[in-house]
Parts: C-alpha cells; sequence; structure tokens
C-alpha cells in the first residue's frame, strides 16, 4: 500500500476494540480511538492508542481534537469511524468543516434521522415490503387514549434511542416486555414524567428463545452499492435491565432471501457505510422480522470479522484503493463469543444450537472480541477476563426466560 492511512475511531469500548483489531490483523495498522472515557476494553493496547476527551461532544473541542491528532499522526490519509449514534451525529452535524481532511463514510444526516427513528424506519419497510412486527404508536398526546390492535405480552421501545439515551428515571430499562394493559400504562407514565418526549413504540411480542434472533452486518460501498453482508444467529442474549437484547454468542450463517431483500432496500435508498440490523424469527408466520437498523458496525460486529468478513479491509478497499469488488455473501460458520463457555453452556436455552455452537468450540472455530493473541500483555488480559467473568454474576441474577413453544 503507497498511502498510509490512520482509522480514527469514536468511541472506546468493545466495538471500538473489535474494529481496531480489523485494522491490525490485515494491516499492522495501529487506530486511535477517542472518547469520553477510556474503557477497559480498549485499554493496555498496542493496537490502538486511546485519547479520553471529557467535553468530546462540544463542537470546538471535538473539532480541535480531530485536527490535533491529524497533525500528530502524520498520515496520508484520515478515516473517521463511529461506534455509537452520537458520534454518528458529531460527524454529520460537522460534516462541512470535516470533510476536506477526513475520509467520512457515513450516509448523508437526513437518511441517518429517517433510519434511526424506528417510527420512520417501519414506513420504510413498508415501502419497501420488509415484515416487521405488528406495531402501535404512542405519542405524549395520546398516551392516555391507547387502543391496541393486538393482544398481550406486547414489547415496548423508545422510537428514538438517541432521545431516550438522555434520560434517566427509577426502573428504566432498553426495552420492556408488558404482559398487561395496566403494565403498559405505568410503564408510560414512568417514560414520560422523565423529560422524554419522544414517540414509544409498541409491537406485538414475538415469542421464542434467544436463538431466534439474528443479526445482519452490511458495508455499502461510497457509491451505494452493497459488497459485505454477513448474518449471524444468536444463541444467547444479555437479560439485565439496561443491556437486555446485548448479543453474548452468535453463530455466522448465510440465508439467500434475506440477503437480498435487505440488499435491494439498502441500494434503493443510496446507504452508504456499514449498517446492523436486528431481526427475529417469527415461528407463527415463519418470517423473518426487523426490529431496527444502526447506522453503524453492531456491537458485536466482530462476529462478522472473524467469520471472515473484515471490516476494516472493505473501507480500505474502497476509500484508498478505489477497488469495486463483487459483492460477498458470508455462509461461513463460525463462533463468537462475548461471555465465558461455561455460561454458555449453562445459559443457552436451545440445547440444539448450542451443540452446534460446542462443535464449532471443539473444532477451535470460535473467537472473543477482546481476547486477541497479538495483544498480549498481563495487565490487558487481566482485565479482559475480569470483563468476561462478571457474566457469571449478571447470569445468575437474570438467566434467560425459556419459551417452550405452544
Amino acid at each position: 500500500m503507497k498511502e498510509k492511512f490512520l482509522p480514527i475511531i469514536l468511541g472506546t469500548d468493545a466495538n471500538a476494540y473489535g474494529i481496531a483489531r480489523s485494522f491490525y490483523d490485515e494491516y499492522q495498522v495501529k487506530s486511535v480511538a477517542i472518547g469520553k472515557i477510556a474503557l477497559r476494553e480498549t485499554s493496555n493496547s498496542k493496537i490502538i492508542d486511546v485519547i479520553t476527551v471529557n467535553d468530546i461532544y462540544n463542537k470546538e473541542v471535538f473539532l480541535k481534537t480531530l485536527f490535533n491528532i491529524k497533525n500528530k499522526y502524520q498520515a496520508d490519509k484520515y478515516i473517521l469511524i463511529s461506534c455509537a449514534e452520537w458520534y454518528t451525529d458529531l460527524i454529520l452535524n460537522n460534516k462541512e468543516e470535516l470533510k476536506n481532511d477526513f475520509i467520512l463514510p457515513f450516509m448523508t444526516k437526513e437518511l441517518k434521522d429517517m433510519l434511526e427513528d424506528k417510527e420512520s424506519f417501519y414506513k420504510l419497510c413498508e415501502k419497501y415490503n420488509l415484515d416487521y412486527p405488528a406495531t402501535y404508536i404512542i405519542t405524549y398526546e395520546n398516551k392516555d387514549n391507547i387502543n391496541l390492535p393486538f393482544s398481550f405480552p406486547v414489547a415496548l421501545k423508545p422510537a428514538s434511542s438517541t432521545d431516550y439515551s438522555k434520560v434517566n428515571f427509577k426502573g428504566k430499562e432498553k426495552s420492556y416486555k408488558l404482559n398487561s394493559l395496566e403494565e403498559l400504562k405505568q410503564t408510560i407514565t414512568n417514560i414520560y414524567n422523565s423529560s422524554y418526549r419522544s414517540n414509544l413504540i409498541v409491537q406485538d411480542f414475538i415469542p421464542g428463545n434467544d436463538d431466534t434472533m439474528w443479526v445482519l452486518n452490511c458495508y455499502s460501498n461510497k457509491n451505494g452499492k452493497v459488497k459485505m453482508m454477513c448474518l449471524g444467529q444468536c444463541i444467547l442474549e444479555e437479560h439485565t435491565p439496561y443491556g437486555v437484547g446485548n448479543y453474548k454468542a452468535i453463530i455466522s450463517t448465510g440465508n439467500k432471501e434475506i440477503y437480498e431483500k435487505i440488499k435491494n432496500f439498502l441500494e434503493e435508498i443510496h446507504y452508504v457505510g456499514f449498517s446492523n440490523f436486528d431481526l427475529k424469527y417469527d415461528y407463527r408466520d415463519k418470517k423473518y422480522k426487523l426490529f431496527e437498523i444502526n447506522v453503524r458496525q453492531g456491537r458485536s460486529s466482530y462476529f462478522s470479522i472473524s467469520a471472515g468478513c473484515n471490516l476494516g479491509k472493505y473501507l480500505i478497499e474502497d476509500y484508498i484503493l478505489n477497488l469495486d469488488k463483487e459483492t460477498f455473501y458470508n455462509y461461513n460458520e463460525h463462533l463468537w463469543l462475548a461471555v465465558p463457555k461455561k455460561v454458555l453452556k449453562k445459559y443457552a436455552p436451545n440445547k440444539e444450537v448450542l451443540n452446534k455452537a460446542l462443535k464449532l468450540i471443539k473444532e477451535k472455530k470460535y473467537s472473543y472480541t477482546l481476547k486477541n493473541p497479538k495483544d498480549n500483555n498481563l495487565k490487558r488480559n487481566f482485565w479482559v477476563n475480569v470483563i468476561y467473568f462478571k457474566d457469571y454474576k449478571r447470569y445468575k441474577m437474570y438467566p434467560p426466560e425459556v419459551y417452550h413453544e405452544k
């Protein structure tokens, strides 16, 4: 490679470490990560420099930080990567000031806002014939007049994850499973008693265990053409109030029908950059139903990298090498873990899928984002083990609710 490039990653969590690892594994390039605080996931690493900036969300501080990094590292190209919605906002809100000095692999601000709002996202699903759960919208104005078109249990979640992340109240959860109208009304009251004023989404609750959840990572190039798709089946999710729905074990796989539908959707809306979809398989009508799109690589995106879809490589081939390769559809099976193997064995609710995972472990076809043989030192290894060890306590307190198909 003739040009020296520097990945600048916004975020210091496991997502940031995974994407930094993809650059290092492929190009032996060290990344820089920026965040408000230094998280242990990216600490004590030789593949990533971490810079903490307390006031990073301030426009002047944000821009000054990026240009200071540019001056310090003296690369030929600088590429910005976001690991959270608020960081994507920072980049797109300052696009004019950044576009001449940094590579910005993102869609437009207008499209981002449309996709992140679940209400408008579901309208797009209607337009492009994508399946999603039966949905009812609650606004601050109509919150006292609820007339659901489906029965309980239901799922409740904020239409705007960004707005919801800014509020705190007793009993706050990432999303809710509610079994009665009384529970629904009380939860709505609790949310709107905070400063949250965006809409709420109520959906028909799709029955099923963790293994009915699926995740899809994609990369769309600067011309809006999809170049990589990697599907994964969840084996185990997190069930703590604040982390409910976070994936903890995934087997990468493939599905032609899902790939074709999502590829068509992304190219029709002229999407650019990484995208991450959450889906759930509904046994009742045998359909995969979309929950949401994240306009970035997912927090569990290392499952795609470990399956052979190196996310950093797709960025560099697109923006640095200007290559236009055929779309890669992953069908490789590889196990990604974010819990100790003993936790997986004890708590994975579907024993058939668990046996497939155990077979992959036996064949040495498994990976952890943070356990990196190329980034070993005593201090890092200690804290990585601490991070994973905490799941013993989490799952003891919040075990999966096992669903038995009727």
